[in-house]
Formats: structure tokens, C-alpha cells, sequence
């Protein structure tokens, strides 16, 4: 009998033990489950879940890292920024623009801007719908091949795009081959820069898909944009246009000079998504330099809170 008791006695201490194993080993199952849970619903919200105490990354949450070294960039990149605008002279550091849609916005016709039947040609406009405050940037024709706009524009980072005519480019293709290496895109100004209005079809026609293969022989890409010259054209112009691959016609709601700034609206302001247009032009033609127009505009815009942003991002 003092047997049995003993065996008694050492079942009961056993029990215990295995009792006391059981609830620990249920008490760390239902931690367990209370974090995964947490981190399942932290999941449902599109949320990073923070590891479990003790887990791999309880440190950091994750992305950390990666936000910091964006952040850094964008530091590094300012400061380049505001080294290149000290450089250049120019007034103050220009704005950096947002990244672009990941759609592009739909484009149509300005009011006032329609030609009979044109319901199915290229739009023609003076600004792209943004509620951004961007502005973009570009240069007609390509006269003037100043070594320094390249250098300028590049060192500051600001996007602009060129629309060529080949009667002054083609003295010096190699010239906007590297403005085309730079990241600018080359776009259509015709051949001769005519009065197209003045010009039958046809000869509309050589002078719009004429200029389209001149680009696409010496810079290996066809335009999709076009602007003709002195922002006059009619029905036939658009049709010549979509008929060689034109998507689209940008004129423009500002002009710079390297003294002043010419406005098409009634405010003589700045609106999100304007285009504004300058021209290849030297001393001989307008009394400064592209540099000089280039500090001129960049005033502009930067006074006005506005930032320049790439055509070819929206259009």
C-alpha cells in the first residue's frame, strides 16, 4: 500500500510537470496566433505588419531603408540643382517637377482652335490638362546651335523639346544628334517653315511628311508631334499631318525672349500645363544669347511656382 501511494504520489508530480508544459506551450500558440493575426490585418490594409518581438527585422520596419535612400537621392540631386543654377546664373533654383501620369491625360482640340471636320484629326492646343503646377518647354525651328544651351540645359536638368525645320538644321545634323542623345525629343516644323494656309495640299503634304522623313533618316525616329510655323494651318494641314503620323499639334500660351515674355491669354499669366515657346536664336536676331533667354524664362516660371516638366510625358 506505501507502494502504491509513492507511485501515487509520483503520478500526481508528473501530471503536474506535463500540465505545466501543456499551458505554457498553449499560452506561446495563442501569442503566436495574436501576432500573425495582427500582421494578417495589418495586410487587409495594405499596411507593412511590424515583426514579432524577437523576429528577424524587429529592428527596422521594412522600407526603411530603401525611403532613406530615396530621400537621400533627391537631396543629392538638389543640391547638384542649386550648384548648376549658381553656375548659370540663374536667379533662383528651379523647381523640380512631380513624376509624370502614369496615364496621359486626353488632349482635344482648344476652343476656338477647330477646323471643319476635324473631329478625327490631330488636336490642336495651347495646354495640357494638369491641375499640376508644371509648364513645358520648347524650341522652334534650330537656327542657332549654341554649344552652351546643351551644357546649360543638361547640367540644370530641365526637359525641353525641339520642333525643326530642316532648311537651318541641315548644316549641322551632328548638333542635334547630341541634343537627341541629351534626352530631347525632335519633333516637326516642316521643311521650309512656309505659310502653310498659303499652300495647296500637296505641297502642304511635301512640307509636313518631307520634314518627317528628314528626321527619321538622320535621328532614326519618326515625330509625332507637330507645330506649324507661325501657329497658322488649316483643314488641309491637319489631314497632310495625320497622313505622315502626326498624333498631335502643341502651340503655344507663352513666348520667351531673353528680355521679356510675350502672353497669348488676357492675364499675361502662367496656368498649369501651358506650353511655352522660344526659338533657336543668337545676338544677331534678338540681342542676347539662349543662356541669356534661358535665365529670362526660368525667372518666369520659378517666380510664378511652377516647375517644367517633358511634353512627351503627357502628350
Amino acid at each position: 500500500m506505501q507502494l502504491v501511494r509513492q507511485n501515487e504520489k509520483s503520478v500526481t508530480k508528473r501530471c503536474r510537470t506535463v500540465c505545466a508544459v501543456l499551458a505554457a506551450l498553449l499560452v506561446a500558440a495563442a501569442a503566436s496566433g495574436c501576432a500573425d493575426g495582427a500582421r494578417e490585418q495589418a495586410a487587409g490594409r495594405d499596411e507593412p505588419a511590424s515583426p514579432a518581438a524577437g523576429q528577424p527585422g524587429a529592428a527596422a520596419r521594412p522600407g526603411a531603408g530603401a525611403a532613406e535612400a530615396r530621400a537621400e537621392r533627391l537631396k543629392r540631386a538638389q543640391a547638384a540643382r542649386a550648384a548648376a543654377a549658381k553656375k548659370w546664373g540663374l536667379a533662383k533654383v528651379p523647381l523640380a517637377a512631380p513624376a509624370p501620369p502614369a496615364q496621359k491625360p486626353r488632349i482635344t482640340t482648344r476652343e476656338g482652335f477647330e477646323v471643319e471636320g476635324g473631329e478625327t484629326l490631330p488636336p490642336v492646343f495651347t495646354t495640357v490638362p494638369t491641375e499640376e503646377r508644371i509648364v513645358f518647354l520648347t524650341m522652334d525651328d534650330g537656327a542657332e546651335k549654341d554649344p552652351e544651351l546643351l551644357r546649360m540645359m543638361t547640367e540644370l536638368k530641365i526637359p525641353y523639346s525641339a520642333f525643326l525645320s530642316d532648311y537651318v538644321v541641315s548644316d549641322d545634323y551632328g548638333y542635334f544628334k547630341d541634343m537627341q542623345a541629351r534626352g530631347v525629343t525632335l519633333s516637326n516644323h516642316t521643311l521650309n517653315h512656309r505659310y502653310l494656309p498659303g499652300l495647296s495640299a500637296a505641297e502642304q503634304r511635301r512640307e509636313i511628311c518631307g520634314e518627317q522623313e528628314k528626321i527619321e533618316k538622320y535621328f532614326g525616329k519618326r515625330p509625332t508631334l507637330f507645330r506649324p510655323p507661325y501657329g497658322n494651318y488649316n483643314g488641309d494641314t491637319l489631314r497632310a499631318a495625320k497622313s505622315c503620323g502626326i498624333k498631335a499639334v502643341p502651340l503655344w500660351a507663352a513666348e520667351a525672349f531673353p528680355d521679356h515674355m510675350e502672353w497669348r491669354e488676357w492675364d499675361r499669366d502662367l496656368h498649369p500645363g501651358d506650353i511655352v515657346l522660344t526659338h533657336f536664336r543668337g545676338r544677331e536676331d534678338w540681342g542676347g544669347s539662349m543662356a541669356d533667354m534661358i535665365r529670362n524664362v526660368m525667372k518666369a516660371i520659378t517666380d510664378k511656382g511652377y516647375a517644367v516638366a517633358r511634353l512627351e510625358d503627357y502628350v
